[in-house]
């Protein structure tokens, strides 16, 4: 079993899946990646299923492995080297064994590190995914030792045609109080622009703007009911509140709509600073999505990774010519 040694983990780095489905009635949110989508990408680019991986958070990251492993970066782009090169984004590659790949910290968003194999760490409820909020797994740590599952490949040197980039507003899908709402509160929430507070994390991320608050008559008199990743609370300073995948699984907020699935990653990586616009759309004009469609899809945009030939450092161990003859041969 190949082991891979964290020699520096800054803080708030997690192991995280697809996280657990089916235990929202026994008040557990699913949890799992902030950005799926990320991990799919992974996936594409190892040739793989999903498996368990490391998000980090703006935080440094540096880590050896005992044999050859291959890894794919993916998520919000930040410097990342082996040996001083530096390394492509969405994107497989190699790691020798006792070599270091560095991450840096970034700006912001989240970065995942997958492995061919995938991280093999304990599973409780049927996933490996830390949930803070529910007391379940902890942060990585310098100096933890990481092992990583059976190996069904070897794809490497792979790059993620990213296809048209996602831009222009989130898709808002009505929820269970958005009728509760007066419709100018609806019409101003689609023409004002958010900016992604500082105070935010897996749980769930403040988003502030100019104007009055919103809000909704007898909102102090609603009962608590199911809440989800997605649902955009309304809370009592009248900013929405975005809910992660570590959110509660009830809440006595209003909650004024629910992000597009497809959407919520895009919302979660953005940076404190930033700034998102929101969009209703029906139901019946809402196309989604499978993930098993969408890893298909991100497979059939993946491709060889074309590298500069001086950032090649074992260029000699591969087959630059062939089919050489004297010339001879008819």
């Amino acid at each position: 079993m190949t082991i891979v040694t964290l020699t520096r983990a800054g803080p708030g780095i997690t192991v995280q899946d697809l996280g657990r489905r089916g235990y929202i009635a026994q008040g557990l949110s699913r949890g799992g990646a902030a950005d799926r989508t990320a991990l799919l990408a992974a996936a594409a680019l190892l040739r793989q299923e999903v498996t368990a991986a490391l998000e980090l958070p703006p935080a440094p990251l540096t880590l050896v492995a005992d044999g050859p492993i291959r890894f794919a970066l993916t998520g919000a782009e930040r410097p990342a080297q082996i040996g001083g090169n530096r390394l492509a984004w969405n994107a497989s590659h190699r790691l020798p064994a006792g070599e270091s790949l560095t991450l840096s910290p970034g700006t912001g968003g989240y970065a995942y590190v997958s492995f061919g194999g995938g991280l093999a760490t304990p599973t409780r409820l049927g996933s490996r995914a830390a949930h803070l909020a529910a007391g379940i797994g902890a942060p990585v740590a310098s100096g933890d030792e990481l092992p990583l599952g059976q190996v069904d490949g070897s794809a490497a040197d792979l790059i993620l045609d990213p296809g048209r980039p996602a831009t222009g507003r989130l898709r808002l899908l009505p929820s269970a109080h958005t009728a509760l709402f007066p419709d100018d509160q609806i019409t101003r929430l689609q023409e004002t622009t958010f900016t992604r507070d500082a105070r935010g994390n897996r749980q769930g991320i403040r988003l502030t703007h100019d104007g009055p608050p919103f809000g909704t008559e007898g909102q102090l008199s609603l009962l608590s009911e199911i809440a989800r990743p997605g649902d955009i609370q309304i809370t009592g300073d009248g900013n929405p509140m975005l809910l992660g995948p570590e959110c509660q699984t009830t809440g006595g907020y209003p909650r004024i709509g629910c992000l597009h699935p497809a959407d919520l990653p895009r919302a979660m990586q953005t940076p404190p600073g930033g700034t998102l616009r929101l969009a209703f759309v029906p139901l019946d004009k809402a196309p989604w999505q499978s993930e098993d469609e969408i890893l298909r899809d991100m497979r059939a945009r993946t491709g060889p990774r074309i590298r500069d030939p001086r950032d090649i450092p074992d260029l000699g161990a591969y087959q630059l010519i062939s089919g050489v003859t004297t010339g001879e041969a008819q």
